[in-house]
């Protein structure tokens, strides 16, 4: 359950930086198809 919350936390973070620009400012927007990558197999699994 732990694992979950803090799954959730940085994904709400990526998100955060990712539509203030912040990301792409520091090249790190690739954490955003690493973030959608480890979704995909969840949404599978369901």
């Amino acid at each position: 359950m732990l694992l979950i919350a803090i799954y959730y936390v940085v994904a709400i973070v990526v998100l955060t930086l990712h539509f203030t620009g912040h990301l792409e400012r520091w090249n790190l927007e690739w954490l955003v198809f690493v973030l959608a990558l480890t979704v995909f197999p969840a949404v599978l699994y369901l």
